[in-house]
């Protein structure tokens, strides 16, 4: 996700916040990697942290909860081990809370960190770990590159109240799907088609008017009617 200096900040940490957490950050257009431009940095990164602060980490049956366990223990594992790596190399924004029982289940505490590029992750973390980047207005362009670079291209999410700009990056950006002012993890298939591109490209999009082709096997007999 890309915010720029002109993005509303109590819409942006909403969105942030779902797009990064919402069912444990276990969803493939889940937020990994936020770009926020320095001028408001300073504003919208403690807004942030105070948001994580008030999600609840709990049993996914109980209503007060907003964000439940990953899905197995192998996945706890990979995930805190990066937390573990990142509290070395980055620095840390904040953890939510976890509740008393947590080491009885596989939770990971929404954790978010400030890193210096997005050239440090190397693979893809599926759980509640956000990444965040900072960026002055005029790298905007290198900024685009680097996400490209990656050759993913699932998901971008993009909050500027300047049009301009953010048709500049839905255009630039090599995404399957972009959302605009709002969270990036809302999308129903067969209402809006979903797919990617590059790495995250699996062909016609899901819910689109070319993804039933890829159900059908196409055959071509022929018969000699000389020898029927």
């Amino acid at each position: 996700m890309i915010i720029d200096s002109t993005s509303l900040p109590e819409q942006v940490v909403r969105d942030v916040v779902r797009s990064a957490f919402a069912s444990a950050g276990q969803r493939c257009s889940a937020l990994r990697v936020l770009f926020v431009q320095q001028d408001v940095a300073d504003r919208i990164i403690p807004m942030i942290k105070g948001a994580m602060q008030e999600r609840s980490v709990g049993l996914p049956e109980q209503h007060k909860t907003d964000i439940g366990p990953v899905i197995d223990r192998e996945a706890q594992s990979g995930l805190l081990n990066h937390i573990a790596r990142l509290k070395q190399e980055a620095t840390l924004i904040a953890e939510s809370p976890l509740p008393a029982y947590a080491e009885k289940g596989t939770f990971v505490a929404p954790t978010a960190f400030v890193i210096d590029s997005i050239d440090q992750l190397t693979e893809e973390q599926f759980g509640p770990i956000l990444h965040v980047v900072r960026y002055k207005a005029k790298e905007l362009d290198a900024v685009i590159d680097r996400i490209n670079a990656t050759g993913f291209g699932l998901t971008l999410g993009v909050h500027s109240r300047n049009e301009t700009t953010a048709k500049h990056i839905a255009q630039r950006v090599k995404a399957g799907n972009i959302y605009i002012n709002r969270d990036q993890v809302g999308a129903v298939v067969g209402v809006q088609p979903f797919g990617g591109q590059g790495l995250s490209g699996t062909g016609p999009k899901a819910g689109g008017p070319h993804y039933l082709n890829r159900f059908t096997v196409e055959h071509h007999t022929v018969l000699d009617t000389a020898q029927a």
